[in-house]
C-alpha cells in the first residue's frame, strides 16, 4: 500500500519504518529542517534498539521516504498517519494545535486538487476522546465527502518499539464503516499472520478512550506498589516478596508491580493527566487518577528523604554519583523522569552531582546545562563520591564491580531507586544501602 505518516517523531519513526518493512511504500513527513537533513543522511534520532537495522533497510529498498511536502504525501497515500505531538497544556489537558494544523491543510490540499480518491485518515496520536469526530467535521467544511477519518492508537513500550509493533499483542482500530475496517485489517494483516493477535474494530470515540485507560491503568498499578512499597518500609515487611505473592494471583499478574521512585516518561504522566482533565470537561470526575498523579509526584522525591535522613538533613557540598538518568532503560527518553526531579532537589540543597548514562547523556543536557558533571564511565562517576545512586534499572547496573565501587567511593553508600541489588548480598559485601519497600541495610 501507499501509506504517508506525519510526523516522525518517536511513534511517527517507528511506525513508518515497520510498514516499511512489510513491503509497504512510506512517506514520512516532517516541517523539521535539521531533523530531515539528518533522517536523509541514514542518521536514526532516536535510541530504540533494532531500529536501525530496519531504517537502513528499507531506504536501501526504497520503501521508505522523509520529505516536508505534505501536498505530494497527501495525495499519493491511500492511508495517511497522523502521529503528531500532544503536549500538555498548563491545566493539563492535551495541545491539539498540531493535530489540527495538519487537518486543516489535508482540508486544503484535497480541496484545491479536488482528488476523487478515497482517503483514509488515521490518528495514532493520543488525543482526547471525540477528536476523531471534531477532525472529520472541520473536514467536512472543505466539501469532503471522500474520506473517513480513524483512531487507531498505539500501544508501544520505548526500548521495545519495534519488536511491539511488529508482533503485537492486540490492535485497535476505531472506525464507522465496512470499508475502511476492511482496509486497516488489509495493511495490519502481515504483523498478525499467527493468528493469536486480535483485531479489535470498534467506534472512533471507544478506541480514543481506550488508549487513556490503558496507560492510566498501569500507571494506577505502579502508584499502589509504591505506595505499598513505603508502607512495607514502616511494618518491616518486604515488598519483594509481597511482589512475588502477589503477581502468582493469576487474577493480577506479575507485570507492573515492580516499585521505585516514581513513573515518568511521554505517556502516563501526560495521559493521566489528560484523562483528569477531560473527564471534569464532561462532568464524570477521575477521582482516583487525581491520587495517582499526586502520589507519582510525592514518589519522585522518596530517595532525597531517604539522603537527607541519613546525612542529619545537611548535604551542602556532598557529592553524588548517579547511575541513569533515561526514565526507564533502553531509551534515551528524560521526559517526565524521576532523576529530573531528583538531581534538581540535590542540587538545590547544596550537593554536588556527577551522572552516567548509557543513552540519555545529550538529552540530559537539556534538563540540566552545567548544574551537573557528566561521565562517559560508570566507574569514573563515583570517584570521590558520597554515595551512589541508582535510578534507571539499565542491565549493565546489574551486576557491577562491587569492589570497585567500594573503592572509588568515599564510603560504601548506595541509594537504589529501582531496587537493582539483592539486600543479602549487598550486606555482605559491606555496604550501607537503601532501597524502595525493604529494610535498610547496614545501617
Amino acid at each position: 500500500m501507499n501509506l504517508s505518516v506525519i510526523g516522525t517523531g518517536y511513534v511517527g519513526l517507528v511506525s513508518g519504518t515497520c510498514f516499511a518493512e512489510m513491503g509497504n511504500h512510506v512517506i514520512c513527513v516532517d516541517n523539521d529542517v535539521e531533523k530531515l537533513k539528518k533522517l536523509n543522511e541514514g542518521i536514526v534520532p532516536i535510541y530504540e534498539p533494532g531500529l536501525e537495522i530496519l531504517f537502513h533497510r528499507n531506504i536501501e529498498k526504497k520503501r521508505l521516504f522523509f520529505t516536508d511536502d505534505l501536498k505530494n504525501a497527501i495525495l499519493s497515500s491511500e492511508i495517511i498517519f497522523l502521529s503528531l505531538p500532544t503536549p500538555q497544556n498548563e491545566n493539563g489537558s492535551a495541545d491539539l494545535k498540531h493535530v489540527f494544523e495538519v487537518i486543516e491543510n489535508i482540508g486544503n490540499i484535497l480541496k484545491e486538487n479536488r482528488t476523487k480518491d478515497f482517503k483514509i485518515i488515521v490518528n495514532k496520536s493520543t488525543v482526547p476522546v471525540g477528536t476523531t469526530s471534531a477532525a472529520e467535521k472541520k473536514l467536512k467544511e472543505f466539501g469532503l465527502d471522500n474520506f473517513e477519518v480513524v483512531s487507531n492508537p498505539e500501544f508501544l513500550r520505548e526500548g521495545f518499539a519495534v519488536e511491539d509493533f511488529m508482533s503485537p499483542d492486540r490492535i485497535i482500530v476505531g472506525a464507522h464503516s465496512q470499508k475502511v475496517f476492511e482496509k486497516m485489517r488489509a495493511l495490519y494483516e502481515p504483523f498478525v499472520r499467527q493468528g493469536n493477535i486480535i483485531v479489535f474494530e470498534m467506534d472512533p470515540e471507544s478506541a480514543e478512550v481506550t488508549k487513556y485507560a490503558a496507560n492510566s491503568y498501569l500507571a494506577m498499578r505502579i502508584t499502589y506498589m509504591n505506595e505499598l512499597a513505603n508502607f512495607c518500609e514502616k511494618v518491616g515487611a518486604n515488598v519483594d516478596m509481597v511482589q512475588k505473592g502477589m503477581g502468582a494471583d493469576t487474577r493480577i499478574g506479575k507485570r507492573f508491580l515492580f516499585p521505585g521512585i516514581g513513573y515518568g516518561g511521554s505517556c502516563f504522566p501526560k495521559d493521566v493527566k489528560a484523562l483528569i482533565k477531560t473527564s471534569e470537561e464532561h462532568n464524570s470526575s477521575m477521582r482516583i487518577l487525581k491520587v495517582v498523579d499526586e502520589v507519582n509526584m510525592l514518589q519522585k522525591q522518596i530517595l532525597v528523604k531517604k539522603i537527607l535522613k541519613h546525612f542529619d538533613n545537611d548535604i551542602k557540598n556532598k557529592k553524588f554519583a548517579v547511575w541513569g538518568l533515561a526514565f526507564k532503560p533502553n531509551t534515551d527518553d528524560m521526559r517526565e523522569a524521576p532523576s529530573i526531579v531528583i538531581i534538581k532537589e540535590l542540587v538545590r540543597l547544596g550537593a554536588k552531582v556527577s551522572a552516567y548514562d548509557p543513552a540519555a547523556m545529550n538529552n540530559a543536557k537539556y534538563y540540566f546545562g552545567d548544574i551537573i558533571e557528566y561521565s562517559q564511565d560508570q566507574y569514573d562517576v563515583l570517584k570521590n563520591a558520597d554515595a551512589l545512586l541508582t535510578l534507571t534499572e539499565w542491565n549493565e547496573f546489574r551486576n557491577p564491580d562491587f569492589d570497585r565501587i567500594k573503592s572509588e567511593l568515599k564510603l560504601p553508600l548506595i541509594f537504589d531507586g529501582r531496587n537493582i541489588f539483592d539486600t543479602e548480598k549487598i550486606a555482605e559485601l559491606g555496604f550501607v544501602y537503601y532501597s524502595i519497600g525493604r529494610k535498610a541495610v547496614g545501617v
